[in-house]
């Protein structure tokens, strides 16, 4: 990186320190650093962050902690240590930002909470993820992405009508709580613009998957209905799935728009369903979602993938 380009990143000159592991708190600071903020991560001594050994290993260390650690600096601390307590408010004192992701209450066990942290540094802004958040009855529970992703609903959404729930393949439920923290941070920074002021931001995993989870509730308030595993498609939103070729492969198509529904059909030859008035906007074709996915199922299995 050019030094030109650092001078230009926007979180220049703000500086974060980081006392998360594996995945939520650590991938939030990884994009406040790629954008210019001064990261420097605090790790156990001797065994470091448990990420360091997760999945493929290259020379020993994780790939994805490459992926994870980019843009910081490590220091190892013994958290548990009145030494080690009294470097992190040194550290803190000068820091802009405090990211972690601990169980409830863990940092103020070491004298390290809020409470104190702010009165050490008014300006401070820290950010909490944890598996249900720093109050209510389940906050001293363990929580991990997959309970979130649970807990949320991703997990009953996810795979076919009738099997087990599936994984999304990523760690979606830490990825979004981290987003939704450095969201926070952001507001956090231009709230300490006006007042002076730094903000503790509390991050639930089961809450920001929860908020994802597009219309379920109303639909459930309106008509008592509860969405269900679709598999590849998307309830009532029609053409959008996947569709077997030839060859073995599957394509995916999503065909939604109304203008793009009606070329879709066109390219396929079917000016039949291009031209059918009950299929001209979404509602009318979701009524029909197995008869249009014959269709074009029909359409994609004397073809390749690729053609």
């Amino acid at each position: 990186m050019s030094q030109q380009t650092e001078k230009s990143l926007p979180l220049q000159g703000l500086k974060v320190i980081e006392m998360g592991q594996l995945i939520a708190g650590p991938f939030a600071s990884k994009l406040l650093g790629e954008f210019g903020a001064e990261v420097i991560k605090i790790e156990p001594p001797k065994v470091g962050d448990p990420l360091r050994k997760w999945r493929k290993l290259k020379d020993g260390t994780s790939l994805w902690w490459h992926v994870q650690s980019r843009n910081k600096r490590s220091v190892t601390l013994d958290l548990k240590a009145a030494e080690g307590q009294a470097i992190v408010r040194q550290l803190v004192a000068e820091a802009d930002i405090l990211i972690e992701n601990f169980r409830p209450g863990t940092l103020e066990e070491w004298g390290l909470g809020w409470d104190e942290l702010s009165k050490l540094n008014p300006r401070l802004i820290m950010l909490r993820i944890s598996g249900y958040g720093q109050s209510g009855p389940y906050r001293d529970l363990p929580g991990f992405g997959v309970i979130g992703e649970a807990m949320g609903g991703l997990r009953h959404l996810s795979g076919h009508p009738g099997q087990p729930p599936v994984r999304v393949g990523i760690s979606i439920g830490d990825s979004l709580s981290s987003l939704y923290g450095v969201i926070g941070v952001l507001l956090a920074l231009q709230e300490r613009r006006r007042s002076g002021l730094g903000q503790e931001i509390d991050v639930a995993l089961y809450e920001s998957v929860f908020a994802m989870m597009e219309s379920l509730v109303p639909e459930y308030d309106a008509f008592g209905y509860v969405r269900e595993p679709a598999g590849s498609a998307l309830p009532g939103i029609t053409p959008s799935n996947s569709y077997l070729c030839r060859d073995g492969a599957y394509v995916l198509i999503a065909g939604n728009g109304d203008s793009i529904y009606k070329r879709l059909m066109t390219l396929m030859g079917r000016q039949d369903l291009a031209d059918d008035p009950r299929f001209a906007h979404n509602d009318g074709r979701a009524q029909h979602a197995e008869l249009i996915d014959a269709a074009i199922g029909e359409w994609t299995s004397a073809m390749t993938a690729t053609r």
